[in-house]
């Protein structure tokens, strides 16, 4: 299984959204809905600023890649538990009168057979017209939600997403933006990693990738190995193997001025289980600084407990320990090839660019400080 390229350098799949003919009034609600092979997520947010308050939300395990894997199929069950999870979707969209919103599936129906009829179905069943998104997209949305994270002593950033089915990773050069302009200047890529001539100074995108592995395909592939170290170790190098077409994957990056932001339930369930939560709270967990060896320690930890033990472990919670270690072995694997001692946890994602690429679009979010 090889990761999918970029066609050309010049290759953009689609625009976020055509800009609205009129300024919208800025207190007017947007929604962003994003269908993953794990989870259907969605926001409900007001831009507020040069941000967005939200004002609703929902989060929902579906399953919808079950078996995908061998059959290259949504099953039915899958499809009945996500059609269920978005029902109540569009009851909250028509609670608070959204106009404006953006319904996005992500890796399992790029890869379903049968993810056309699986949409009719959403369509006839809830009334929501969902879009499927392709790989640069997803991952060029998920750099822009995390803007607000990124260091004005950044140089070098990369941007880690680690989905159910797919990990995307974007490299991105700030050396030749001013430090004060560098969170601003990744919002900008909103409207492309290779957009025309900009009056402002603008990031160069070095390279991007998606992997076809995530949290639930990995652990697919090798669920075959019953040893538990084994099989952590064994994902963590198959996972790095994918990464050999990525061009800074040989490059050695000096900690100095190189960040790594990572975005997935994955990097918050290691940063919560690293201060010691017992309940989540994202005002601890959303923006943490952590090293390359506090990240490893928490992996070891995780071993340590074995399949019973993260099972019961609050830190991680009921739904995550069946994925867990999968995530942790695409976590250690970019650890090991650039460790760093500024890896910032990021509780927003898809979601977020979403909702933040509409807004710039329609001109609704102010252009000042995060």
């Amino acid at each position: 299984m090889t990761p999918r390229r970029p066609r050309g350098a010049g290759a953009f799949p689609r625009a976020v959204e055509t800009p609205a003919p009129s300024r919208p009034d800025p207190a007017a609600l947007y929604a962003a809905l994003d269908l993953g092979t794990n989870s259907c997520r969605m926001l409900v947010a007001q831009p507020k600023g040069s941000q967005f308050h939200v004002v609703d939300s929902f989060s929902k395990t579906v399953q919808l890649g079950a078996g995908l894997e061998a059959s290259g199929r949504l099953g039915r069950a899958s499809m009945a538990r996500t059609v269920q999870a978005l029902h109540i979707c569009r009851r909250k969209l028509d609670k608070h009168n959204v106009a404006r919103m953006r319904l996005v599936a992500t890796e399992a129906c790029r890869r379903a057979r049968n993810a056309a009829d699986f949409l009719a179905l959403i369509r006839r069943e809830t009334g929501l017209d969902l879009e499927i998104i392709e790989p640069e997209e997803e991952a060029r949305l998920a750099v822009v939600s995390c803007a607000p994270l990124v260091s004005t002593k950044t140089e070098q950033l990369l941007v880690v997403d680690i989905g159910g089915g797919s990990t995307e990773l974007v490299w991105i050069d700030l050396s030749r933006v001013a430090p004060p302009e560098r969170p601003r200047a990744i919002m900008r890529l909103h409207a492309g990693f290779h957009a025309p001539d900009s009056p402002f100074p603008m990031p160069k995108v070095v390279d991007w990738i998606s992997v076809p592995l995530g949290v639930a395909t990995l652990k697919d592939q090798f669920a075959d190995v019953e040893n538990d170290a084994a099989r952590f170790a064994l994902m963590s190098w198959y996972f790095e193997e994918n990464l050999s077409a990525f061009s800074p994957y040989a490059a050695e990056q000096p900690r100095e001025g190189f960040q790594i932001i990572g975005t997935s339930g994955t990097v918050t369930t290691v940063a919560a289980s690293w201060l010691g939560l017992k309940r989540y709270d994202r005002s601890k967990v959303d923006g943490l600084r952590m090293t390359s060896d506090q990240i490893d320690q928490v992996i070891r930890n995780y071993l340590a407990l074995g399949p019973e033990g993260r099972r019961n472990d609050p830190r991680i919670g009921r739904d995550r320990h069946a994925l867990i270690m999968s995530g942790a072995a695409i976590l250690q694997a970019l650890m090991r090839i650039w460790p760093t001692d500024r890896l910032s946890v990021a509780d927003r994602g898809l979601r977020e660019g979403l909702l933040y690429a509409q807004m710039s679009a329609d001109g609704v979010l102010e252009d000042g400080p995060f």
